[in-house]
């Protein structure tokens, strides 16, 4: 099987299960804390305490910003929360998709990394950019050959100066649909609980340990 072969076959896979890697690597970040902090392990990181809680609240505060602005004014039928098979009725080249190709993923990345750097583990850190890459590199590809397929020189021509994953500012354009409160708060209340219930559950662990 060709390169491109496999990775659109191992794409569609992954895209099915896309929700499972930030449940492994918050299992694995509440475990690591927890030993942190029972052993008394001291971090390298320059900023403790309540401060550097804060930034790493505002990391994953800004990922949901990203999730919620682009959700907000997709098309119908887009950007969905799908995981039996690709779905898409238009292309979305406005608001956050004029800045980059996968929105959400990106918005996915800094919620979780905000989560990961409580662990002030900078090994653990370089692990989870690493696997989020090479998880969501193959979903990103398969997401783009459907397009391909699906609207063919519509889809290329607009990417040629649209980036995968860095935002290009210079890009933006203003969404050309009104914002959907319905669609964010139907598809993202779940997550914007379970973000917080994390962030408490880290305070909690590091509480019962300083007692």
């Amino acid at each position: 099987m060709a390169l491109f072969q496999e990775f659109e076959k191992q794409g569609v896979k992954l895209f099915k299960y896309r929700g499972t890697l930030p449940i492994i690597i918050l299992i694995a970040a509440l475990l690591l804390y927890a030993y942190q902090a029972y052993s008394g392990i001291k971090t390298c990181f320059p900023l403790e305490g309540n401060i550097y809680q804060l930034i790493c609240l505002l990391v994953s505060l800004i990922g949901l910003f990203v999730r919620i602005h682009t959700l907000g004014f997709v098309l119908p039928n887009t950007s969905g929360r799908n995981t039996h098979k690709q779905i898409a009725d238009g292309i979305n080249k406005t608001g956050m998709y004029s800045l980059l190709r996968h929105p959400l993923y990106l918005g996915n990345f800094l919620m979780w990394l905000g989560i990961g750097m409580l662990t002030e583990n900078i090994w653990f850190n370089t692990f989870f950019i690493l696997s989020f890459w090479l998880y969501y590199e193959r979903i990103m590809y398969a997401e783009e050959t459907f397009l391909i397929k699906k609207f063919g020189k519509e889809y290329t021509n607009w990417s040629k100066d649209v980036p995968p994953f860095i935002p290009k500012i210079s890009n933006y354009q203003k969404p050309e649909l009104n914002f959907a409160w319905r669609k964010v708060i139907r598809q993202e209340k779940s997550g914007i609980a379970a973000l917080f219930i994390v962030f408490m559950l880290f305070h909690q662990i590091a509480f019962y340990f300083e007692k």
